[in-house]
């Protein structure tokens, strides 16, 4: 696997998690809304919360870990390693690009 190919899936992988991301910020505010205000009578929205919570962290750690600890497991560690630092490198930039326009924005 060479560098453009390990850089280009870095890239996709680090868009997929940054769209999930979004995805779930935005059912965030909703959630409020459907399950009303939090009381203890109520164990549905916690309930949804955790399990959105687990979900997520099974999602994120396939879209990180996934291929390269397959490729680690092929015996190519410094691929695995690069493709991990490069998708760490993009979603950085992400938040720096999401940052960087909330200021000009607002």
């Amino acid at each position: 696997m060479n560098k453009k190919t390990i850089i280009k899936r870095a890239f996709i992988h680090a868009v997929g998690a940054a769209t999930y991301i979004a995805l779930v910020a935005t059912f965030m505010p909703i959630a409020g809304k459907i399950f009303g205000p939090d009381n203890n009578k109520n164990i549905l929205g916690p309930m949804v919360f955790l399990m959105t919570l687990v979900i997520s962290v099974a999602v994120m750690g396939m879209l990180i870990f996934g291929k390269p600890i397959l490729l680690y497991l092929d015996g190519l560690k410094k691929e695995a390693v690069s493709l991990i630092i490069y998708t760490i490198g993009f979603l950085i930039l992400t938040v720096a690009a999401a940052i960087f326009l909330t200021l000009i924005i607002a």
